[in-house]
């Protein structure tokens, strides 16, 4: 009677001092989650178990964008009967409903029909986040970066021993010996590609000895491919800051790894050409380099002899004192002749002065005095010193002034009138 209340009325409520017992949480729980009832769920099969003569099949789905995963156990005849079957990284559509087992306390799902995505539903979603990534500008031919000319590192992610990584490797030292390469080996398809990929990426974006990233993978399917179009995958690269190179497939897939990659090569044999340079390519170069250098510099050589041996046969430079010369003459005829200007010009000024100076000799006085005449000066009533011309003209006490030829003053008389 009282368990029967205890069911209708349900447990009191747990304290530190009245806990429920396991199977009470767990029955708790399992009501909570046979609430939910059937679902339909999209997600990658891994691990498929399907042991023959049991009529229970189980199998894992997982999450491709996320580390999430549920287990799924349905009846066997549902793996049987997919067409075609179901292997490890398929994508499919399952409707199951939740199911929590009280004595494990495990969680996994019921299924009771598997649908396998197609090609087609594949391609279309694929197509959407393709517009979805372009629109967000992850395609943009803006962001992407130039590779390296000659790397340091190279890190390379590929499967294990594939032949993707056997012809990157043997390309790119076959191109450039002395290429140093970091591999990764990670899974290339299936549920467990992206996160390896992914975290593999990471290692070498983090790495400073490595200037470039190849992600490599030969052909297959479009399933095989999928991983390559994942969405975190895509951001991933896009958000690396190291330069990243997609060679995946042959030249007809193109994954949208492709678009968001630095660069893309067609196949993987294209990629271990393109992140190194040829060492004869590159040799012969710097042969033709140094061949026009060497043809520049002669050019160049003659070109300025040929100026030189012009510059030398100038009349300035053949005969450099001539000119010199040449000024000497001209200057000493310059000189010559301002000589011979100057002379006459005092010759003919000094003939000019004799002639007036004749002239004032024969007007002067002085001739007239050396004739044998006098020149008599007088002392007037003002006091100012007059020629005599007569003997009237002196009064009575004057002073008399006598000049005779040479100008000096001979006699002076006191004007007594004899």
């Amino acid at each position: 009677m009282s368990s029967g209340t205890e069911r209708a009325r349900g447990p009191e409520p747990a304290t530190a001092e009245n806990p429920w017992p396991v199977r009470t949480v767990a029955r708790k729980i399992a009501d909570w989650v046979h609430r939910l009832g059937a679902v339909w769920v999209e997600g990658q099969v891994t691990q498929i178990s399907a042991r023959p003569g049991t009529q229970t099949s189980f199998l894992t789905l997982r999450d491709p964008a996320a580390d999430v995963s549920m287990t799924v156990t349905c009846p066997a005849r549902l793996l049987r009967e997919c067409e075609p079957p179901l292997r490890d990284g398929a994508s499919v559509v399952v409707h199951a409903r939740p199911t929590f087992f009280l004595g494990r306390g495990t969680l996994s799902l019921r299924a009771d029909e598997i649908r396998p995505v197609g090609i087609g539903e594949l391609l279309a979603r694929i197509e959407r986040l393709r517009k979805l990534l372009a629109a967000e500008g992850l395609f943009a031919r803006e962001r992407k970066r130039p590779l390296p000319f000659l790397p340091r590192g190279i890190g390379l992610i590929t499967g294990r021993a594939s032949a993707a990584e056997h012809d990157v490797l043997v390309n790119a030292q076959t191109r450039w010996p002395a290429a140093r390469f970091r591999v990764l080996n990670t899974a290339v398809q299936g549920a467990r590609a992206v996160p390896q990929i992914v975290r593999a990426l990471s290692e070498l974006d983090a790495d400073p000895d490595i200037d470039v990233i190849v992600i490599a993978r030969g052909g297959g399917s479009v399933e095989d491919l999928l991983p390559f179009s994942d969405e975190t995958l895509c951001r991933a690269v896009a958000a690396a800051g190291t330069p990243v190179v997609s060679a995946i497939g042959h030249e007809p897939d193109s994954p949208l790894l492709d678009l968001v990659a630095d660069r893309r090569c067609s196949t993987p044999t294209d990629a271990g050409k393109t992140v190194v340079p040829d060492v004869a390519e590159e040799t012969a170069r710097v042969h033709q380099l140094r061949d026009r250098a060497r043809r520049a510099l002669h050019g160049w050589v003659d070109t300025q002899c040929r100026l030189l041996e012009q510059i030398r046969s100038r009349p300035s430079l053949a005969d450099p004192f001539g000119p010199v010369e040449r000024r000497a003459a001209e200057i000493e005829t310059h000189t010559e002749r301002g000589r011979r200007a100057i002379l006459t010009a005092l010759t003919h000024e000094q003939s000019a002065l004799s002639s007036a100076r004749a002239r004032l000799a024969a007007l002067g006085p002085a001739a007239t005095l050396q004739r044998g005449y006098a020149v008599v000066q007088y002392l007037d009533a003002n006091g100012e010193l007059r020629v005599l011309r007569s003997v009237s003209e002196v009064s009575d006490g004057a002073a008399l002034r006598v000049r005779v030829a040479d100008g000096a003053i001979r006699a002076v008389a006191d004007g007594s009138g004899s």
